[in-house]
């Protein structure tokens, strides 16, 4: 492509800081934002970034289509919600007009497995308009690339076993709720715990209706079985709330959460597959203490044994420099719902983005 690639950005928050900024160093440009905050509607995304005025004011979402065909972008990236119901019409508007989409939404790694209803809508959409969908972020190289790399370099796997934690904090309010924060013990079982004490059959059947909740794992550990060429026999998720021994002020709920009370979760998603390969796959999602700190450790089970352990990774960075650097690949891809795991690598993009695009 012999131009900067245009984005729209949807969704101001805390991750769109890094997004922005990182699309323009990149060699890209933001040409539109949207977001349903009043207080940020009408703003310079200069002025959210902490930088000096781009030229491009925040818009409504009822403003969005208008201003997405008056500029016509190359790709929207989406950093609103961890969901993919909840970011189903932002993904499907562009669709519909025809733009390419990246989200950051967790889900979105692989929905195919959790609510293949949605999936199928947004894939058939694209499909018709000429455009690709995707999911990305930490996830596709620190719970995917990675591990599916090591697992090249093994002879034989019996089994895959992951960990990972983040603090709620750095996320946003949607996320920490949807990690039970800030629920009493007894709220979080009714609330949280409580979807996953059902049958295989049940959870089928509520995932077939697009209303199970997975916890993030759950669709990486899809896309991993994709990846590998395994096929899932079954899968099973538990969760467990997170407490810590004194209170801890979130800033992001704006409340204290009492010593005992949940300050979020963790989620362990097993796959037995067909292969006799098994994945377990746990995410640790919590307000941190003092002495807490983010971390990835997944070990390769089989000839050799393999572990790689990752201490404080800089995880919204990260995020959202795998969501900018995928952005080419996105714009390569057939159209579809297409996850990252069809699009081969993610590399580091040392020219322009531009100069990626075929």
């Amino acid at each position: 492509m012999d131009r900067k690639i245009k984005v729209v950005q949807y969704g101001t928050g805390k991750m769109s800081v890094y997004t922005m900024r990182y699309v323009y160093e990149k060699g890209a440009e933001i040409v539109g934002a949207i977001d349903v905050n009043p207080d940020v509607i009408g703003k310079d995304i200069g002025e959210i970034m902490g930088t000096e005025n781009k030229g491009v004011k925040v818009v409504s979402v009822e403003e969005a289509e208008n201003m997405i065909k008056e500029t016509k972008p190359d790709i929207a990236i989406v950093t609103t919600m961890s969901l993919i119901s909840d970011v189903e019409d932002a993904l499907m508007l562009c669709a519909k007009l025809g733009i390419n989409a990246i989200t950051t939404c967790e889900e979105a790694f692989y929905p195919m497995n959790s609510n293949p209803g949605i999936t199928k809508k947004l894939d058939e959409t694209a499909k018709q308009t000429g455009c690709t969908i995707t999911g990305s972020g930490y996830q596709d190289i620190y719970w995917g690339q990675l591990i599916s790399s090591i697992a090249g370099s093994t002879h034989t796997i019996k089994k895959i076993k992951g960990s990972s934690s983040y603090n709620v904090e750095d996320y946003g309010i949607a996320l920490a709720k949807a990690h039970g924060a800030g629920l009493s013990l007894d709220e979080f079982d009714k609330q949280v715990a409580s979807v996953d004490r059902i049958s295989n059959e049940e959870r089928q059947a509520m995932i077939n209706r697009g209303e199970y909740l997975p916890s993030y794992m759950w669709n990486v550990n899809g896309w991993l079985c994709a990846k590998l060429g395994l096929t899932v026999k079954s899968q099973t998720q538990k969760t467990v709330p997170q407490t810590y021994t004194e209170d801890i002020y979130s800033e992001t709920l704006g409340m204290t959460v009492k010593a005992g009370d949940a300050t979020g979760m963790s989620a362990v998603v097993t796959t037995e597959t067909v292969e006799g390969i098994t994945i377990e796959s746990e995410c640790i999602g919590k307000v941190y203490s003092k002495n807490d700190f983010d971390k990835n450790e997944w070990t390769v089970i089989g000839e050799p044994e393999t572990t790689l352990i990752i201490n404080r990774p800089a995880t919204v960075e990260l995020t959202c420099a795998s969501v900018v650097n995928r952005i080419s690949d996105v714009i390569n891809s057939k159209p579809g719902y297409v996850p990252t795991e069809e699009m081969g690598d993610l590399y580091y993009r040392v020219k322009p983005l531009n100069t990626y695009v075929k």
